[in-house]
Order: structure tokens, then sequence, then C-alpha cells
């Protein structure tokens, strides 16, 4: 499974920029990534994952959490979602397949 190099939040254009170990880059804009946390509060227990958004996230901090996982903190108070590498690398994903759906149609 790849793992970040540098994860960089860039304020301006309101995204997270992770370049991965396989020099792939995403870029994950603030009300992507808040409205995919995975936790129990937004998430629930079990199911499948739903986007829940969120009015103008802003992201206060991003941090490691062991070699795992990443978990940013909001400034609504926000800081239970914790980002698996294997996760974020989905969200990655499946959010490029969505940009090239939109070039496509």
């Amino acid at each position: 499974m790849p793992k970040p190099l540098l994860v960089t939040p860039i304020t301006e254009e309101r995204l997270v920029r992770i370049l991965w170990d396989d020099d792939r880059v995403d870029d994950y804009p603030f009300d992507y990534l808040r409205g995919w946390c995975p936790c129990a509060v937004c998430q629930g227990h079990g199911g499948e994952r739903r986007f829940v958004r969120v009015e103008n996230p802003q992201l206060v901090s991003i941090g490691m959490v062991g070699n795992y996982a990443l978990n940013p903190r909001w400034s609504d108070g926000h800081e239970t979602g914790i980002y698996t590498f294997e996760y974020l690398r989905m969200l990655g994903e499946q959010r490029e397949s969505h940009d090239q759906d939109q070039v496509k149609g």
C-alpha cells in the first residue's frame, strides 16, 4: 500500500495535497475530505459510507496517526476522523475517476 511522502494543506486553494511514495499526487478539497469523514459520528456504526455535507469546512491542522493514517482537525471542532492511507488513496482514485467522467460527459 502506498504511503504519503508529503502532506501539504493549501489554505488558499482550500485543499490538502498528498504526494504518495509511488509519485502519485492527489488533491483533496476541504469539503470533499470533510464530507467523507470516516468517523462513527459522521458514518454511524456500519453500513455503506455516505457523504455528509458540511457548510464551509476549514482545516485547522492535520497530523499523523502512527504509520497508517491522518487525522484532520476542523474549525467546527470536529477531529474524530481517522483517515487510513488506504482510505485516502481510495478517495483520491474515486475523485479522479469522477473528474474524468465529468470531462467525458
